[in-house]
């Protein structure tokens, strides 16, 4: 496994290949996180790829390298917020699902569009949470609201999925 540290540093010189290996440790995510955020597979890749550009930019900046992971993710936090406001309508369906990485996949029809009906904000604490597997702390210091918020949006938003989700007998 490369030392983050090293790439780190010598990303800030320059070294294209040094970001690059930094950057296969987290673009699955990036992107899943995106996706599920954003519902638009153009958007996601947007949003990915301006929080990639910034993140080349100003690596410079990052003063402790084994935060690598949490600050790419707040950048691409701050892309996808500044993307949903730009919507002026609901996220359109996913044109086509199948087209999604075989890591990334709806149990059903019924999560898909539960989750659809969800707000932009519950989509991204859902998605870090679950798809980037972050703590409450982490999305809390991503976001910039209090953890034990982001519990407590976290439990509302998976017991309403919960409550649509079960069978009505």
């Amino acid at each position: 496994m490369n030392d983050l540290s090293t790439d780190v540093k010598l990303a800030g010189d320059g070294d294209t290949e040094a970001f690059a290996r930094l950057y296969s440790t987290v673009y699955e995510d990036l992107y899943h996180i995106a996706l599920y955020s954003l519902r638009n597979q153009h958007d996601a890749a947007d949003a990915v790829s301006d929080t990639v550009l910034d993140a080349f930019r100003s690596i410079k900046k990052l003063r402790d390298p084994e935060k690598f992971r949490g600050w790419i993710m707040t950048i691409l936090a701050a892309k996808i917020k500044r993307k949903q406001r730009t919507y002026f309508e609901p996220a359109e369906e996913l044109e086509n699902v199948t087209q999604l990485s075989d890591s990334f996949s709806y149990e059903s029809v019924e999560l898909r569009e539960a989750v659809g009906r969800l707000d932009d904000e519950s989509k991204l604490l859902l998605s870090m949470s679950v798809l980037g597997g972050y703590t409450s702390d982490e999305i809390s210091s991503l976001c910039g609201i209090k953890s034990t918020t982001v519990r407590s949006k976290l439990s509302r938003i998976k017991q309403k999925l919960r409550l649509e989700l079960t069978p009505e007998i």
